[in-house]
């Protein structure tokens, strides 16, 4: 996406002198091309080289985008990870292929490659040292912020910057604002990371910390939080709307990884004595200014939470067990599976609460109405969990075992939701459709509370199946939120608003836009509602189906009442969740070529960018779209009469009422349209000036 708004950054300003958070000196060391002395803060556009870039199941159409842009060697291999691991149940001939054609590419270029069934690719990155302590590490999947749970700075690249890395070794990135989040008080000990993250998300809903990085504070509660639980909140960091969850390096942190070097031996090529001891010299270095800038600070007493439990279908919503299991809501299957919750730890609080007293003759049986599906994250776990006889006891008490990948976290293989079902899930996602039937009901929770459900056969807390009351406090939690003015966006917006002088406008981009509004009327559409899971690994959908399918789990009208030359638009964090570049490329192909909404998802704006989809965000607009129909019957797709038109040398939107010439409703200056990013639309998006420049 062109984040018009984010355009001004680009201008050069006075900035004052001011020290650096730790998400921009893990930035000022992978930043390549910087002027000399340049110090780098929020806002700054930055090319980056990772120290590493996995992809996983879309690794093949990475490939293909690699080798369409005419690269023929990998930049550095050793920077590359592939690990096949969404997919892992379809035995096709199809998917063979495509995991076959993965394995034989990074076999030819010396890529590191992890088979099916090895796990996750986050988790092997994590195992495997690759996402390690103040490095900075991405992927094409927008997971990647598990990796802040061990202090790299993780954050997602679509499958076109990936392609631009190994042909490269480098992309771009907008460092964003960072807001602090300060854990304060001690967890109580029933209490695990999964409901912090699920409380965080529930309490600050209201797109706090979307497209921010965040940076987790409060040395005496964190250093009492296990690695587990770390991984497990900033991996859900991207459902709270953040583009990355950066814990400190702190002593927990680092006896982590020594009891690691004792399982990976040591001779590993990136955990071992030497790696060790560095980290333990740059953890002292590496930490914020007392000078730096923040955002915003957020903060949570952690000693005031209890079970937590987010949905139906949304993470904004969130309860407490204690509130829910009154409401006796009864659930058909049960999942603990996925890169947030299926690792050691969480397999053996599962395992707990089926079997309180450790002898497997006494168990918590799962209800005979319930499916409870588990999947460790990784064969190393799994056989960690065999050896210590949990994998054992979950089996025995009804657990359904799948191998260590994604499943139905993607809605892919056995154990899918159907329609009217309701599922209770330890996974990071319960967007409606996303764990199968767009009809069913999703909840997410801890591995306690999960495995409490499937035994109970409601939600329910892992208490009442130990014949004790569940925790709750009337006071509810204790939290605050603090904004405060970053220096730098003042400078850019006070450059910005001297310039008059009309945009130059190259040869091939069009100096007007325009079309009739039809409103998508919600905020938060995610991905899934924009392009369904189910097609994003299939590699030869045709453009017809893609456009015939655009946004039908968000409203299955939406294709019969939009039109090629419509302008979509909806309201705020539009496209959030997964990174599938064909929530931007479906709109293309049904001929939708700008969308305007009160906010975009971050992980959209480089979709939207790189493959030369417009986009404005204009709050007033949206605001008094809902004004307008606050009273009328809800329509999730509304053609409304209103038509836009951009006057891009001029950096001016036109609304009208009836037709282009229609009276103005609403007229509006919009930030610049740069010739760098016209010239990547004008190219067919960033693929296409990669190939132009080669």
């Amino acid at each position: 996406m062109l984040r018009y708004n984010n355009i001004r950054s680009l201008h050069v300003s006075a900035r004052l002198l001011r020290g650096q958070n730790l998400t921009e000196k893990i930035v000022q060391q992978h930043a390549v091309n910087l002027t000399k002395g340049k110090t780098v803060h929020t806002g700054d556009y930055v090319s980056i080289k990772p120290s590493f870039c996995m992809s996983h199941d879309n690794s093949w159409p990475v490939a293909l985008k690699f080798m369409g842009l005419g690269a023929t060697k990998i930049f550095n291999p050793r920077q590359i990870v592939n690990a096949l691991d969404h997919d892992i149940q379809n035995k096709s001939e199809k998917n063979l292929t495509k995991y076959h054609n993965i394995e034989n590419f990074a076999k030819k270029h010396g890529i590191d490659f992890y088979p099916a069934g090895r796990g996750i690719g986050h988790q092997i990155m994590v195992e495997e040292g690759y996402a390690f302590p103040l490095n900075l590490t991405v992927a094409s999947d927008s997971h990647s912020n598990t990796y802040g749970g061990v202090g790299s700075l993780g954050t997602p690249v679509v499958r076109t910057d990936a392609a631009a890395i190994w042909a490269t070794g480098q992309t771009w990135w907008q460092i964003p604002p960072v807001a602090k989040v300060e854990l304060k008080g001690q967890l109580p000990s029933n209490v695990a990371g999964k409901d912090i993250i699920v409380a965080l998300c529930g309490l600050f809903n209201q797109d706090q910390v979307l497209n921010h990085a965040i940076e987790f504070t409060g040395e005496e509660a964190i250093k009492n939080l296990p690695v587990d639980y770390r991984l497990t909140i900033a991996n859900m960091t991207t459902e709270w709307g953040a583009l990355s969850g950066l814990f400190p390096v702190d002593s927990t942190l680092i006896d982590f990884y020594k009891k690691r070097l004792q399982i990976v031996g040591p001779n590993h090529p990136r955990i071992n004595d030497k790696t060790i001891a560095e980290l333990e010299r740059r953890a002292n270095v590496m930490k914020p200014d007392s000078d730096a800038t923040y955002a915003k600070t957020l903060t949570i007493d952690l000693s005031t939470l209890t079970h937590y439990v987010s949905g139906p279908n949304s993470v904004k919503i969130s309860n407490t067990v204690h509130d829910l299991a009154q409401q006796d809501i009864k659930i058909n299957k049960a999942y603990l599976v996925s890169c947030t919750n299926a690792r050691l730890s969480d397999l053996k609080a599962a395992a707990k609460v089926v079997c309180p007293t450790g002898d497997i003759n006494k168990l918590n049986k799962v209800s005979p109405d319930v499916e409870f599906y588990i999947a460790a994250a990784s064969s190393e776990i799994e056989q960690n969990a065999k050896d210590a006889g949990i994998w054992k006891t979950l089996l025995a008490a009804g657990c359904r075992p799948l191998p260590s990948g994604c499943g139905p976290c993607i809605g892919l293989g056995a154990g899918l939701l159907e329609a009217g079902e309701v599922g209770i899930s330890a996974t990071n996602r319960n967007f409606k459709g996303r764990m199968g039937s767009k009809d069913a009901l999703a909840y997410l929770g801890s591995p306690a509370v999960v495995a409490a459900s499937a035994i109970l056969g409601r939600i329910g807390a892992p208490e009442e199946v130990f014949g004790q009351t569940i925790p709750f406090s009337a006071s509810g939690v204790k939290t605050t939120c603090e904004i405060t003015s970053a220096s730098s966006s003042e400078d850019a917006k006070t450059t910005t608003s001297g310039s008059s002088s009309a945009v130059e406008i190259l040869d091939g981009f069009p100096n007007e836009i325009a079309g009739e509004l039809v409103l998508c009327d919600a905020d938060n559409v995610n991905t899934d509602g924009i392009y369904p899971g189910k097609y994003t690994y299939q590699d030869d959908v045709p453009k017809e189906k893609m456009a015939e399918v655009c946004m039908e789990n968000y409203d299955s009208e939406f294709g019969s009442k939009a039109q090629a030359g419509d302008i979509v638009i909806s309201g705020f964090n539009f496209g959030t969740g997964s990174s599938r570049e064909q929530a931007a490329t479906s709109l293309l192909a049904k001929g939708i070529n700008l969308v305007v909404a009160g906010s975009f998802s971050n992980t959209f704006s480089r979709n939207s960018i790189n493959n030369a989809l417009l986009t404005l965000e204009i709050p007033t607009l949206i605001e008094k779209l809902r004004a307008k129909y606050a009273d009328a019957p809800k329509e999730l797709t509304k053609r409304t009469g209103w038509f836009l038109r951009w006057d891009v040398p001029n950096a001016k939107v036109i609304v009208t009422e009836g037709s282009l010439e229609g009276p103005v409703i609403l007229e509006q200056q919009v930030s610049e349209l740069g010739k760098n990013l016209q010239e990547i639309i004008v190219k067919g998006g960033l693929e296409g000036w990669v190939k132009s420049k080669l």
